[in-house]
């Protein structure tokens, strides 16, 4: 009899449905994910409280973040790393640790992450928004 306790997923991704283009990312990974061993959870879903995960919703915000089945939390680069290696890219994500091309990414990502609101025109000249900013002060 299987152990109802263990989760049958390899990671949690936490991303924002409202972002198009996370939203187009999400997607192509869900259709890659055939095992079903992805956990995806919309922080910008009106159900999801970050309060109930101990991360607060600005710092979901602020970069992409995982879980894995142990509680160990994984952020920015690292966690498309690992969503990638569970669809069946590991050659792909092993040169993506690589020195040099490893600090590009992640500047890369600190960069777009900084700028997502602004980039997918979630902007006005008064500041960047979200649902929940509007509604609540998450």
């Amino acid at each position: 009899m299987p152990d109802r306790t263990t989760p049958n997923y390899e990671i949690e991704v936490f991303y924002d449905g409202g972002c198009p283009l996370c939203l187009r990312e999400i997607s192509m990974l869900h259709r890659w994910d055939k095992r079903s061993k992805i956990r995806f959870t919309d922080i910008d879903a009106p159900s999801f409280e970050a309060d109930e995960i101990g991360k607060s919703y600005q710092e979901l915000m602020a970069r992409m973040h995982a879980r894995l089945p142990d509680g160990t939390w994984l952020v920015g680069v690292e966690v498309f790393r690992r969503l990638y290696e569970v669809v069946g890219f590991k050659r792909l994500t092993a040169l993506s640790r690589l020195p040099l091309i490893s600090q590009v990414l992640d500047f890369g990502y600190r960069i777009f992450a900084r700028n997502r609101l602004r980039l997918t025109g979630r902007c006005s000249a008064q500041a960047c928004s979200t649902k929940h900013t509007a509604s609540t002060s998450r």
